[in-house]
């Protein structure tokens, strides 16, 4: 009876995401101009700059919003920029389960520094964190700043702008898809 009960809240979850994916859904101008806002805050990161002057593509999520109570969700739409010029629009989406209460809305960029990576991307029909690769999360120093000596992995991703109250942060089985706009 609880593993019928856990597949149905899973199943609540997933149209939860859906619904909120269909209701949050913006046009082209609006993600670019989110997108913009988004570099402008990691340009005014101590390090952030030389992010990204090396990355070879920047995929951008200017507002992703999750919430939960023990089963959670989250959805948010964003850009790829290759050479500082939108390559695509995509989808991020993830649902978890485990101890969450609450609800918040952050930017995430992942910065693809390396070249191989970010083919494996573009050619990638839906990519999955964790899953299709590893990605580092970096954290802002003591100082504000970024430790740039930590952005030498192939991927790495910044959550910014955090708002409310979230237990866990984490990108791990977020996916990751190509949209139209």
């Amino acid at each position: 009876m609880r593993q019928k009960a856990l597949i149905v809240l899973i199943a609540l979850c997933f149209v939860s995401v859906v619904a909120i994916s269909q209701t949050l859904a913006v046009t082209a101008e609006n993600i670019d101009k989110g997108v913009e806002r988004s570099i402008k805050m990691l340009e005014d990161i101590k390090g952030g700059p030389e992010v990204i002057k090396k990355a070879k593509g920047m995929l951008v999520f200017p507002a992703v919003f999750k919430g939960g109570i023990g089963i959670g969700g989250e959805y948010g739409e964003g850009a790829l920029l290759i050479g500082g010029k939108t390559s695509g629009y995509y989808s991020t989406a993830a649902a978890s389960i485990g101890f969450q209460l609450g609800g918040q809305k952050k930017t995430i960029i992942i910065a693809f520094m390396d070249q191989a990576p970010l083919d494996q991307f573009l050619k990638s029909k839906g990519w999955k964190i964790g899953a299709d690769a590893s990605v580092a999360v970096i954290t802002l120093g003591a100082d504000g700043s970024i430790d740039t000596s930590k952005t030498n992995k192939p991927i790495v991703a910044f959550a910014l702008d955090k708002k409310g109250l979230m237990y866990n942060l984490t990108l791990e089985g977020a996916k990751v898809t190509k949209i139209e706009r």
